[in-house]
């Protein structure tokens, strides 16, 4: 499928999960997650979920990897869209507010080097059999996760399974490693 299709269509599955479908949903993905033999974690990179947009409950994730991996540093995303580009941020106010496009990012913090990441907890719409990931469509994520480590882990959460190839992939995009669904933890 074409990226395009394959936005179209999972914008619309998502947006028809209710409250209770997604707690159930999260739940399920925590129980793969937890399945996961990562090594001990310094720093990670998690979002703020979009509550409109139906995105995962990426909190229940960092309270597990912060229980695993005492002193465990969290980061958030902050976009300059000036320049297309995404810092991590770790904010120990756990002061948010929304940005120009209404996504809620860190208001202060000291960045974090994007070599330092150990893991980065990736949004995405779908993903393929291949780890390729469809995001929203800005390019931040992929322009950011060239920038870490080889070795950092790249992990999708997803409501769904991954769809067969998304058709469309190119020089730029970033595979993931991991994608976490409800019925399965996929490794590329």
């Amino acid at each position: 499928m074409l990226k395009r299709e394959v936005r179209k269509l999972y914008r619309e599955k998502r947006k028809h999960l209710s409250s209770s479908e997604q707690m159930k949903l999260d739940d399920l993905m925590l129980i793969q997650f937890q399945k996961l033999d990562l090594p001990f974690l310094s720093y990670a990179l998690s979002f703020f979920p979009i509550e409109e947009k139906h995105e995962v409950n990426t909190f229940i994730f960092t309270a597990y990897l912060q229980f695993r991996n005492p002193g465990l540093h969290i980061a958030y995303p902050r976009t300059d869209f000036s320049n297309d580009q995404m810092q991590a941020i770790l904010d120990k106010s756990e002061n948010f507010a929304r940005n120009a496009y209404n996504i809620y990012e860190p208001v202060s913090g000291e960045e974090v080097a994007p070599q330092l990441l150990d893991l980065v907890l990736v949004p995405l719409l779908a993903c393929d059999q291949s780890g390729n990931r469809l995001g929203y469509g800005k390019g931040f994520y992929d322009r950011f996760l060239k920038l870490c480590r080889p070795d950092c882990l790249k992990v999708g959460l997803s409501y769904f399974e991954p769809i067969q190839v998304i058709t469309d992939t190119d020089e730029f995009d970033v595979p993931l490693n991991y994608c976490i669904t409800p019925q399965k933890a996929y490794v590329f």
